[in-house]
C-alpha cells in the first residue's frame, strides 16, 4: 500500500499551529487522562499544558533534541522554574480541547508564559509558567536574540 501523501497531511496538524498571539493545539481527552470520577485527572492538565509549550517551540524551530545534543554551540535545555494554575472546570473523557500558549515578556534566561486549555469557548484551566534555558552545568544561559522575533506575539488577545 502506498502512502499517497497521508502522513504529510496527518503530520501537518500533529504539532498545532503557529498563530498571531502564539501557538494553538487541539487534544482529545482518552480514557487514560481520567481518574475514576471520570474526570480529567489534575496531573494530566500539566501534561497537555506541555505538549502546547514543545509544539511552540518546534514550530518556531526550536527543537529539544538539537538543544541537548549542543547544535547551537552547547548542550541547553528548558526548564520549568515556576508554575501557577487555576484549574476552573473539568475536562472529561472526549473532550476535544485546544491548548493556547502565548509568551508574555523574556528576561535574560527566562520566558514568561501564559496557557490557557478550552473547551470551545469554555475556559478550563488557565497557568502562568516561567521557564528558563540552563547549560550542562545547570547555570541559566541568556535567551538567544534571534528566538525573541520568534516567540513575541504580533497581536495580544483581548482577554
Amino acid at each position: 500500500m502506498g502512502d499517497h501523501g497521508e502522513s504529510a497531511a496527518l503530520q501537518a496538524g500533529l504539532s498545532g499551529a503557529l498563530t498571531e498571539f502564539g501557538h494553538r493545539l487541539m487534544a482529545r481527552v482518552y480514557y487514560a487522562d481520567t481518574d475514576f470520577s471520570g474526570v480529567v485527572y489534575h496531573a494530566r492538565y500539566l501534561e497537555f499544558l506541555e505538549r502546547g509549550r514543545s509544539d511552540y517551540l518546534r514550530l518556531t524551530g526550536v527543537h529539544h533534541t538539537e538543544l541537548a545534543d549542543g547544535k547551537h554551540g552547547e548542550k541547553i535545555v528548558w526548564v520549568v522554574r515556576r508554575m501557577e494554575i487555576d484549574f476552573r472546570i473539568p475536562a472529561r473523557i472526549d473532550d476535544i480541547l485546544t491548548i493556547d500558549t502565548r509568551t508574555e515578556t523574556i528576561s535574560g534566561a527566562r520566558i514568561f508564559m501564559a496557557q490557557q486549555l478550552k473547551r470551545g469557548d469554555e475556559v478550563l484551566v488557565e497557568a502562568k509558567v516561567e521557564a528558563a534555558i540552563i547549560g550542562e552545568n545547570g547555570r541559566p544561559r541568556r535567551f538567544p536574540r534571534e528566538w525573541m522575533a520568534a516567540f513575541m506575539p504580533k497581536v495580544f488577545p483581548q482577554d
